[in-house]
């Protein structure tokens, strides 16, 4: 058990922590939450003891061991392997192991008879009673399960750790925590550098771990999945909600509103009291009541309302208005010395669209958002933006990468848009930058701070068209639920890098999947995309174990022919392995075309049916419009016809090659 008791820091004129106190037991699952600046790193820095407090302010048990992930740290510059780096994480048990072998072998050249040996041989069972109570013959399994889990792949295993990004280091470090697996874990916004499919295990695997864990994270989906109570750090008091962070939205609301009617009603009964006071305090016969009721105000507790954090407060401006078509991408490939990231992909996107772009870390999701954005050059394809489409770019490290030097109203006039002082200081407003905070230099803002700048300088700039590449880091939950109904309520045009799913939930009504060299849509939300994914994984493990069961059925019908039929049964699969493998991409071009050509077949029927009609010709407007648009229609039916026959006589040659004859 861990306890922090009367924890008081003040900065100033603020109190960061106001006389704190919580505890942590065995089993907990802790999230802590708060806006941007409350302190919640601090407090965990305090809990991991590495920021200094008071003696006695933190306690810990007896062989409590605590684990700490930092938000953010210094990348490691070892040489080790990352199997070798993340086995460093059974460190003393390795050791133990390592000494069991050097006793063994000093065993050898003594005299078994003497008292040395004797004392050698008590300290080599002692070891290997503690070997054989830690499972130390299960940490090769252990290590892999978990850093596949965290999105590793085998061939990583044998790389040198510096070969890593921040990003994936930030994971490996991860890893070792839950390797060691503390009593205690001390988790910094865990889930910033993971994708959708490690979050997913991450969240599993918390929900199993034995040990007690306090989380900060901005992802309420995530927090809704691992905790069980939720500690809101808020004017330097932490309350307690036992639930989680759904129930906690919920429980402070109820908890609000009785506070506010206990408080209105006191307020009656105060001002009811003070207009006996005045009335009658003049009077020589009320006196006696008079000074009751004044003793009765004086001994009165007051009840204070809870102080409300400051939240963002904005909307999108107006889109311009623009054509149906915002973007259309043909056969778009890029490749990464030598290594194709994706390639042949076809897109079109339409005004009101709001797309959010996943797949797992290096598939490519940031490299195609920066193609669209001009960023970065595409290798072969065609990107086409439609007629008035005005588009706005937000980087993932967009906030680290604003001037450092400059002060906030130096970098809204940045932004690319004419804006009066007025106005500049009336939207840096709306994100919490007031007063004398738009001198500020940007060294000197939060993470939280920059983002939202970053923000604020990208809404200045009016758009029916925006790219964004992880908008939610740094941003608390309050600014996270504001940025999603503006989204929500913008009329333009949204392609969207995220995997926040509570986030993408409330807006996004496509998805797009980076994935394997390719990138295919999905109409619905992340939730429907993800129900999807497990959908095809269970027909996946179901066919498995269809082919396992009538493996075995054909096993025990005729062990004459055992051979020859396993035999057949593996070229036959190994056959159908080949013609995916060769064919997949085709078989998608194929079925890509035969929608496209059939959507623009019935295009062409109904241009035609409209130039059929005689008042059409009395229009000479709408005349022009409908035979431009009968001529591109016709263009673009026959590309598809191309790639539809391309394909099938690609599929074609495949199949004569794997089955001549």
């Amino acid at each position: 058990m861990l306890s922090v008791n009367h924890l008081d820091i003040r900065y100033g004129e603020k109190h960061l922590f106001n006389d704190v106190s919580i505890q942590v037991h065995p089993g907990n699952r802790v999230g802590l939450v708060g806006v941007n600046g409350a302190g919640k790193t601090t407090l965990l820095k305090i809990m991991a003891g590495i920021a200094a407090t008071d003696d006695g302010v933190v306690t810990r048990s007896k062989h409590f061991t605590i684990g700490y992930l930092p938000q953010e740290s210094s990348e490691l510059s070892s040489e080790r392997t990352l199997y070798a780096e993340a086995e460093t994480a059974f460190a003393p048990l390795l050791a133990l192991q390592a000494e069991a072998a050097q006793l063994h072998e000093q065993m050898d050249k003594m005299d078994p008879h003497s008292e040395q040996f004797q004392a050698v041989l008590l300290r080599q069972g002692e070891i290997q009673h503690q070997l054989d109570a830690s499972e130390i013959y299960a940490i090769a399994g252990k290590i892999e399960k978990i850093l596949l889990g965290l999105g590793f792949c085998r061939e990583d295993m044998e790389k040198p750790v510096s070969a890593f990004s921040g990003g994936w280091q930030m994971r490996l470090k991860l890893a070792k925590m839950l390797l060691e697996a503390p009593s205690l874990l001390l988790l910094d916004e865990p889930t910033n550098h993971l994708d959708l499919d490690s979050l997913t295990w991450v969240e599993q695997f918390l929900k199993n771990y034995n040990g007690s864990m306090v989380i900060i994270s901005h992802d309420r989906t995530f927090l809704d999945k691992v905790t069980e109570r939720i500690w809101e750090l808020s004017f330097g008091r932490i309350d307690v909600y036992k639930g989680n962070y759904s129930f906690f939205l919920k429980e402070r609301a109820e908890r609000r509103a009785i506070e506010k009617g206990a408080y209105d009603n006191q307020q009656a009964k105060i001002k009811q009291t003070m207009r006996f006071v005045d009335k009658f305090r003049a009077k020589a016969t009320k006196a006696r009541q008079v000074q009751s009721r004044v003793k009765q105000l004086d001994k009165l507790e007051r009840i204070e309302l809870s102080e409300e954090e400051r939240q963002i407060r904005f909307t999108f401006p107006p889109a311009p208005p623009s054509g149906k078509d915002v973007l259309t991408v043909e056969g778009l490939s890029k490749s990464y010395d030598g290594r194709q990231v994706f390639s042949n992909v076809d897109l079109l996107l339409s005004r009101g669209d709001k797309v959010a772009v996943v797949g797992v870390n290096g598939a490519g999701k940031s490299t195609f958002l920066k193609i669209l954005a001009g960023q970065i050059e595409h290798d072969t394809g065609e990107i086409r933006f439609g007629a008035n489409v005005k588009v706005t770019y937000f980087g993932q490290h967009q906030a680290q990468e604003l001037s450092p030097q400059l002060n906030l109203l130096e970098t809204m006039a940045l932004s690319g848009e004419e804006m009066t002082i007025t106005r500049t200081r009336s939207l840096l407003g709306a994100f919490l930058f007031r007063g004398e905070d738009v001198d500020k230099k940007v060294s000197v803002l939060s993470g939280g701070e920059k983002s939202r700048l970053a923000l604020a300088k990208m809404i200045a700039k009016p758009a029916n068209c925006m790219l964004l590449d992880e908008p939610t880091n740094h941003l608390d939950m309050s600014s996270q639920d504001v940025l999603q109904e503006a989204m929500a309520q913008y009329d333009g045009t949204i392609v969207v890098v995220s995997h926040n799913r509570y986030f993408l939930e409330g807006f996004v009504n496509k998805v797009l999947e980076v994935k394997d060299g390719h990138i295919a849509m999905y109409e619905g939300g992340v939730e429907d995309y993800l129900l999807k994914q497990e959908q095809l994984r269970e027909q996946e493990k179901e066919q498995a174990a269809n082919d396992r069961q009538a493996e075995a059925e054909n096993t025990v019908k005729s062990a004459d022919s055992q051979d020859s039929r396993k035999e057949k049964k593996r070229l036959e699969a190994q056959l159908r392995q080949e013609r995916s493998r060769r064919a997949g991409p085709w078989l998608k071009q194929l079925s890509e075309a035969e929608k496209k050509v059939e959507f623009y077949e019935q295009q062409k029927e109904d241009l035609e049916a409209l130039m059929a009609d005689p008042e059409l010709y009395s229009d000479k407007n709408s005349w022009a419009k409908a035979s431009k648009e009968y001529e591109e229609c016709k263009r673009r039916l026959e590309r598809w016809y191309e790639k539809w026959e391309v394909a099938q006589q690609k599929i074609d040659a495949i199949d004569g090659e794997l089955n001549p004859g």
